[in-house]
């Protein structure tokens, strides 16, 4: 394969003696060290190598103007604004630049298209005034302000142009524009030393300037296709096809240089893939099939240039070498994201932080490393404690002294203004770098010194223009820095593998091309609007409209492809993806006009998922298990481990074998279970005291009385210490007082109807040893009973549940389901091992109910368990007597010898439906 610039260095050996005397002006910086490479290949002799600029550097050289950022022009810009309009319609620098970017954009345009500013603004406000909504002769206030903004663009522009002339400097566009005015001076003294190489759409002001070269001597050579050139409907020769009919240059030379490499031999291979990483896997793939003389001929191209590091993570081992042009977007950092969340709390202007806040600040992996992990067990602690809000106060106190200087940059104690936050950010770059050394931490120390820099600029900018008045407004400019920031890359520029993006192929010729991410919105990438000039506007004073940007994406995809042999297209599968999976254009291009020596091929590929079978799991008892299950029978079975353990054996296994349980997090609102716990222990703090006496209707009065403060007091408790006034913790804490008041309501109407009842136990522990004789070690079970209570005689066994129970789910038919179907007979299974429980401890002279209070059915009253002897009796037996009791004792034996036996293993059940309300 000859290259372009090999060919063009070729032909200019053959007419200038010494290459060294010409200056090369390229679309972009990365082709310039290429060419020097080819001409030291052509060259025998050492030589001077010759002056290589950029079309960027060229403009700056000709105009003497030196470029400004984006940022900066915006403040430039502002501070005329202010200076041009009426004090009371200023607006604050935020709402400024919400426009104002666009109208920059605007201006750059203009002036790159060399086009009267006067005339396409007249243009526009007449646009705006017959388009405005209000076609009366009178117009209101809102109207003649949205009208005057449009007359006064032709100001704004041309006194801001005139203020960066005074200073010698400007924006892009204006750079050109004053280098397309001063170019025909330079043109006559200098022409025949510049030779331009590997253009393609040009502005105008370009044009001109090389045009004017041109007629001084230059030269330019043109890298376009013969197949393409003569096509006039294909866009990829859009430009250059226009140049060469329309430029007088071209009335009396003819073009140089147009190939006739498109039409050879490839073999382009046509990959769908699903997913961007699925890309990155596959390329890894393709290079691991490469030789290493293959691959220093390859250029793996990246459409979508946020696919670097999944590229790079999965890159083989046989890749001998890498060159990648592109950088390492500071915005993927582990650094960014901290600033990212610092700026976030920052700009509340509140000094009490969120939790959600907090934990993200500590779990960054940069404040993890500087806190040695600790930052990990202060996470733990905010879960466990449960605190929502949290004072710097608070979080110094958790981490100690060792960390206080942190904990004061992380968590101010005072709200912050923009020049505090740069000050806060410069000491957290210097505090941060002193837990880094050059031997384990280059990259991270690399990054840092970016941010160092960054900072600072940003404070330049804050010292140097008052317009930054809010930490909104620096967090902005703050993030258009860091986007457009990169760590490069070190490397042996020409050898291995080169990696690239779309931009700094330009000019460069592989024989083999990997190009990812060939979709819809991607390559090309779409139409875009940024700006206030409308499309017809636009055509009508030549900018350039979508239809020119997607030619500019035709010019490089086929440019990759012109002269390499082999070439593997990749793009996404995905229906998800941001145009739902639409392969390119250009791919269909390729299909359909497929030249005679192409050999196209077209894939599917998905990854290899091995498959899944579900199976229920299955575990079997070990002497350990074993071991650990005689332990947990002789300390005892509760009611909620064996409910468990009916509704899934492997549930049980996992929780109370290997007592795995379910981790701490933040309850920002209250959990279904913590206000179960708060209801409960508010009628265990009411009814206590009243252990063995009769209740009164003085008592309840006097327990209505303390509803609210007795809730709040159970809150901070049980969850948190944080205020309840508001959102949904605000209607679960009513929720709270209502069950409570509400119960308390029954059971003044129970002593209203005549019923005495005599309070006899609270929330009381049980424990009784349990005689099984297949097993060999003892057996206990206990629990926890909420309330016991005799009412006219009768003595009540009662469970409290906060979720709603109906009286059918307390009702059993078969005693042999009672163990099996956990969710029709878990509740009478929990209430009658209470009764086992409390009447083995103590047998009662009354008769004995048990059964349910439901908070969300108190209209039913007290739930009592009940036997049928079938499905529609109406009759049933609800008094727990000894009869009962041994019944359910010979399915409670062997449901625990089931549970010892070591020859039954822990089997998951398929469970279909809800666990119901414990």
């Amino acid at each position: 394969m000859t290259s372009f610039l090999s060919s063009v260095i070729r032909d200019l050996k053959t007419q200038v003696p010494d290459l060294s005397a010409l200056t090369f002006i390229l679309p972009s910086k990365r082709a310039g060290s290429f060419l020097r490479m080819e001409i030291s290949r052509q060259t025998e002799n050492p030589v001077f190598s010759p002056s290589i600029l950029s079309i960027e550097e060229f403009s700056e050289k000709i105009s003497q103007l030196s470029t400004l950022d984006n940022t900066t022009t915006l403040f430039e810009f502002y501070s005329i604004y202010k200076e041009t309009t009426p004090e009371d319609q200023i607006e604050d620098f935020e709402n400024f630049t919400n426009w104002a970017q666009t109208l920059i954009h605007d201006f750059n345009e203009i002036d790159r298209y060399l086009i009267p500013a006067d005339r396409i603004f007249s243009y526009l406000s007449e646009i705006q005034d017959i388009n405005h909504w209000s076609l009366g002769p009178n117009k209101t206030d809102l109207v003649k302000n949205y009208l005057a903004f449009w007359k006064k663009l032709p100001e704004f522009y041309e006194i801001l142009k005139t203020k960066l002339l005074q200073r010698e400097i400007g924006y892009q566009g204006l750079v050109y524009k004053t280098a397309a005015e001063k170019i025909e001076e330079y043109a006559r003294l200098h022409g025949k030393t510049y030779i331009f190489l590997g253009f393609n759409a040009l502005n105008t002001a370009e044009q001109y300037m090389i045009q004017k070269m041109l007629e001084h001597g230059a030269k330019i050579y043109w890298d376009i296709d013969e197949v393409h050139f003569k096509d006039t409907h294909h866009d990829v020769s859009l430009f250059i096809r226009e140049y060469a009919k329309n430029w007088p240059y071209y009335q009396t030379n003819t073009l140089n240089t147009i190939s006739s490499n498109y039409n050879t031999a490839k073999n382009i291979e046509i990959t769908g893939i699903a997913k961007s990483i699925g890309q990155a896997k596959y390329v890894a793939e393709i290079l691991s099939k490469m030789t290493p003389a293959q691959m220093g001929s390859t250029a793996l191209v990246l459409g979508d240039e946020s696919l670097l590091m999944p590229v790079l993570t999965s890159l083989p081992e046989n890749v001998p070498a890498l060159n990648i042009t592109m950088g390492y977007p500071l915005k993927f950092s582990q650094f960014s994201s901290l600033f990212d969340m610092l700026f976030q709390i920052f700009k509340t202007g509140e000094t009490t932080f969120y939790y959600k806040d907090v934990i993200s600040i500590l779990s960054n992996s940069v404040i993890q490393k500087v806190t040695n992990n600790r930052s990990n067990s202060i996470i733990l602690q905010i879960k466990e404690k449960n605190l929502l809000y949290l004072t710097h106060r608070q979080i110094a106190e958790l981490f100690g002294d060792d960390s206080s200087s942190l904990i004061a940059l992380l968590f101010p104690k005072e709200a912050l203004d923009p020049p505090g936050t740069i000050i806060i950010l410069k000491d957290l770059v210097t505090h941060l770098k002193s837990h880094f050394t050059p031997e384990k931490d280059p990259l991270n120390l690399e990054f840092l010194y970016h941010y160092h820099e960054l900072i600072n600029k940003l404070e330049q900018l804050v010292q140097e223009y008052p317009h930054i008045k809010s930490i909104a407004s620096l967090y902005t400019f703050y993030k258009e820095i860091n986007s457009t920031q990169a760590v490069d890359f070190q490397g042996k520029p020409f050898q291995g593998l080169q990696l690239m993006g779309m931009l700094e192929s330009r000019v460069l010729d592989f024989e083999t091309v990997i190009l990812t991410s060939v979709d819809e919105g991607t390559l090309p990438a779409g139409k875009s609007n940024n700006s206030f000039i409308p499309y017809e506007l636009k055509k009508s004073f030549g900018l350039p409209t979508y239809k020119e940007k997607d030619a500019v994406y035709t010019y490089h995809f086929y440019h990759l492809l012109q002269r390499a042999k082999n070439i593997y297209l990749l793009h996404n599968t995905d229906n998800e993806s941001q145009m739902g999976g639409e392969k390119s254009r250009f791919l269909l291009q390729l299909e359909i006009e497929k030249q005679p020596h192409h050999n196209l091929t077209f894939k599917m590929v998905t990854p290899g998922v091995p498959p899944v079978t579900e199976e229920l799991e299955e575990v079997e008892k070990t002497p350990e298990i074993l071991n650990k299950i005689k332990h947990l029978a002789e300390r005892g079975f509760s009611p909620s481990a064996l409910t468990t353990y009916i509704r899934n054996p492997l549930d049980f296994y996992k929780q109370y074998i290997l007592g795995i349980r379910d981790k701490d997090e933040v309850e920002e609102t209250v959990a279904y279970n913590t206000l179960g716990t708060v209801v409960h222990d508010s009628l265990e703090t009411f009814y206590s005291p009243l252990e063995n006496q009769v209740l009164k209707q003085e008592h309840i009065a006097d327990f209505k009385a303390r509803v609210t403060g007795e809730v709040k007091l159970q809150f901070e408790k049980t969850y948190s210490k944080a205020p309840l006034s508001r959102g949904k913790n605000l209607l679960i804490f009513e929720v709270a007082k209502r069950y409570i008041n509400n119960f308390l309501k029954m059971e003044s109407r129970e002593m209203e109807n005549g019923n005495l009842i005599e309070i006899k136990q609270i929330e009381t522990n049980l424990k009784i040893p349990l005689a099984i004789s297949q097993l060999d070690f003892p057996v206990a079970i206990r629990g926890k009973v909420d309330r016991v209570d005799v009412v006219n005689g009768t003595l009540r066994i009662i469970d409290y549940k906060t979720g709603k129970v109906e009286q059918s789910q307390l009702e059993i038919i078969d005693w042999e389901e009672l163990t099996t179907d956990y969710n029709k007979y878990a509740k009478p299974f929990q209430v009658l091992m209470y009764a086992l429980m409390l009447l083995e401890d103590s047998p009662s002279k009354y008769p004995v109910e048990a059964g349910v209070i439901s908070f969300k059915n108190l209209k039913s009253g007290f739930l009592k368990f009940g036997k049928k002897e079938q499905p529609r009796d109406k009759n049933k037996q609800c008094l727990v007597d000894e009869e009962i009791l041994e019944n359910f004792k010979v399915q409670l034996k062997n449901l625990i010898i089931e549970i010892c036996d070591p020859k039954i293993p822990f089997l998951e059940k398929e469970i279909k439906t809800s666990y119901g309300n414990f």
